[in-house]
């Protein structure tokens, strides 16, 4: 049979058609008119992409590149932070702030769980500069609680600043930047906007804003206050990927159009398509006998982490699926290779994608004798179509 290569990763995620043909046709330079009024329109729908009336950023970089102008910008040698851990991208900002100098209080929880309120609420101090954290955690699947961790600071009137990496959760993830009061939330262009990795997004507060004025970690490429400069005349600071800004137009455009032009209700729209898949994925799984890495109610709406059956590898299953039907799902990343598998649900994934793959499944399961006592073909099917009838009413 025709095999067509489809991508179920949590990034690089399926492109955009609308965001490729933009590609293709961003034949302009950077220090034109063309190029500034489609640049600050594209800042303007971020703004409403991400839900906030803060200012928000765009830089020439993966998502990581976000994260260490959050860190440089907003911290000095010496701060004392705060950094929850329960993943893979939980150690980067780990990492990223000890790289900056800072003194690092982590609150680390094992892979596939989170943390409780009370377990943060402990591990803060009246010195604490900053709290890094994931909104989800691609690496395990799981979802944090940001409105919680943002109302406990409220509570304690901690001066630290709530920055969140959003780089999976934005577009699968109902947040609320401005009514929680989060700090900076960091976005990918490789995830739930639909278009090839390369540029970075971050909003930015106006008590983040202040707070840099004092900060005195090195910086120069990833300059915050310069690009915010820029950005006002309709410019970066140095060389865009033009092509990429006119296909993130195009995908703000395409979210929006999904809510009659109104991009605030597609990005709802957007998070609602992702819960949906998801939630007929994990229903599928467990139909078919499988466990879910997530605790129940913490599952994320990016990515669906599913264990492999006890004495299997994960990637009889991640390697079945490429071969037989073309379809790219993930891995465990680290220790937990051979472990889980992962599928996505971030950007243009649809209810036809969902029940492709959770098909082509069943079929991998039973060529590869995975051992599954449950496993009947249709099972996973049939409980996903049940899954999405009731959501669809």
């Amino acid at each position: 049979m025709i095999r067509k290569t489809r991508l179920f990763t949590p990034g690089p995620t399926p492109l955009l058609p609308a965001a490729q043909f933009a590609m293709a046709a961003a034949d302009i330079h950077h220090r034109t008119p063309e190029f500034r009024a489609l640049f600050t329109k594209v800042l303007a729908q971020l703004k409403d992409f991400v839900g906030t009336t803060s200012d928000v950023l765009v830089l020439s970089s993966g998502g990581t590149g976000a994260m260490e102008a959050a860190v440089s910008n907003l911290t000095s040698p010496g701060d004392r932070v705060l950094v929850l851990t329960a993943g893979k991208f939980g150690e980067r900002w780990t990492s990223l702030v000890k790289a900056f100098g800072c003194h690092a209080d982590v609150v680390e929880k094992p892979y596939g769980q989170t943390f409780t309120i009370d377990e943060i609420k402990a591990a803060l101090k009246l010195e604490t500069r900053a709290v890094f954290v994931q909104a989800t955690e691609s690496s395990t699947g799981v979802r944090h609680d940001i409105k919680a961790i943002a109302e406990l600071l409220k509570s304690e009137k901690s001066e630290a600043l709530l920055i969140v990496d959003a780089i999976t959760g934005l577009g699968t993830t109902h947040l609320d930047m401005d009514g929680w009061g989060v700090d900076v939330l960091i976005g990918g262009s490789q995830k739930a906007v639909m278009i090839p990795p390369g540029l970075s997004y971050i909003a930015i507060s106006p008590r983040a804003w202040d707070r840099m004025e004092s900060t005195y970690n090195p910086r120069y490429y990833f300059d915050l206050r310069k690009e915010r400069k820029n950005a006002a005349k309709g410019e970066s600071a140095y060389t865009p990927p033009v092509a990429l800004i006119a296909a993130l137009g195009a995908s703000l455009d395409y979210i929006a159009g999904q809510a009659e032009g109104n991009l605030a209700e597609g990005r709802k729209k957007l998070v609602d398509n992702a819960e949906t898949c998801a939630a007929m994925t994990r229903a599928a799984a467990k139909a078919l006998g499988f466990k879910l890495f997530a605790p129940e109610g913490y599952e994320a709406a990016a990515a669906t982490a599913i264990m492999a059956p006890e004495g299997t590898d994960s990637g009889t299953l991640v390697k079945g699926l490429k071969s037989q039907f073309a379809a790219i799902v993930t891995d465990g990343q680290g220790d937990m290779k051979g472990s889980l598998f992962r599928i996505a649900h971030i950007g243009f994934f649809d209810y036809l994608d969902t029940i492709a793959i959770i098909g082509a499944l069943e079929q991998v399961i039973a060529k590869v004798k995975t051992p599954l006592p449950n496993f009947e073909f249709g099972k996973g099917l049939i409980a996903a179509q049940k899954v999405y009838a009731e959501r669809a009413k």
